[in-house]
């Protein structure tokens, strides 16, 4: 059983939003939390908090769309701190601006081959000690891609089916990878002018960074692959897939309103 207080977690976006609060969380329920992000300025004032619960814990500036750089931060880190324990993987980038292919290739380097990098490196420890546990956040689009998010909705499946498949080979050595579904979450990426959105989702799908982190946080290491900030989120990929010419309608209703 994965045991939370002592355990070595690495968290990944971990500057703001929900990555930020998932290293709190972790922080403050006994385990030694690595930040790791692009902008310095925020992971170190993200530290000193972490420290007030874990002295032992620090950041490191990285960039994870450099796969090969990630790779090597991870295993420097698993060789000086002894072991990851736990990886969480929620660094991301939204729908990229552009034409051609190369924007959807940088979108992809940063949400789906950093989480592909990431998880393989840690897994060998982990397995070879029977337990771990990898967090690789999704999205609701994932499951019901919306309209002008195909490269999002895209790399988010990409996690989803990447993850569970993989989880069949580790569940018997003690290792749990997780799927997190976190609901729409007020973020810098969501909200990148600060203002609330008028046509933001309703009440039922939101979830603030910390209900998310939490929820994490309360499951990790449990059998169940899917962790579900929001379950009725699971209605619109049954719907769609049961009634798809009547969600189709009322997915291109709604972009009229």
């Amino acid at each position: 059983m994965l045991t939370i207080p002592g355990s070595v977690a690495v968290v990944t976006g971990a500057s703001s939003g929900i990555g930020r609060e998932l290293a709190l969380e972790l922080a403050a329920t006994g385990a030694t939390v690595v930040a790791l992000a692009r902008r310095e300025d925020r992971l170190a004032s993200l530290t000193e908090q972490l420290r007030r619960s874990t002295p032992e814990s620090g950041y490191v500036v990285c960039d994870v769309s450099d796969t090969d750089h990630f790779v090597d931060v991870l295993s420097r880190l698993e060789a000086d701190r002894g072991r990851i324990d736990i990886l969480i993987n929620n660094a991301a980038i939204s729908e990229p601006d552009g034409e051609g292919v190369e924007p959807y290739r940088r979108l992809m380097e940063t949400n789906y081959f950093s989480v592909v990098a990431g998880t393989l490196t840690v897994l060998p420890g982990m397995r070879s000690r029977g337990c771990g546990a990898v967090v690789n956040v999704s999205s609701d689009t994932a499951r019901a891609p919306t309209p002008g998010e195909p490269g999002y909705s895209a790399s988010k499946a990409a996690v989803s089916a990447f993850t569970e498949a993989l989880s069949f080979e580790t569940e018997g050595d003690g290792v749990h990878l997780h799927v997190l579904y976190p609901g729409w979450v007020p973020t810098e990426m969501t909200q990148p002018d600060g203002r609330a959105d008028p046509h933001r989702p309703p009440k039922f799908v939101r979830r603030t960074p910390h209900q998310v982190a939490r929820l994490v946080v309360s499951r990790l290491g449990q059998r169940r692959l899917e962790l579900d900030a929001t379950k009725v989120a699971r209605i619109a990929p049954v719907a769609r897939a049961l009634f798809p010419s009547a969600y189709r309608r009322g997915v291109r209703a709604s972009l009229r309103t």
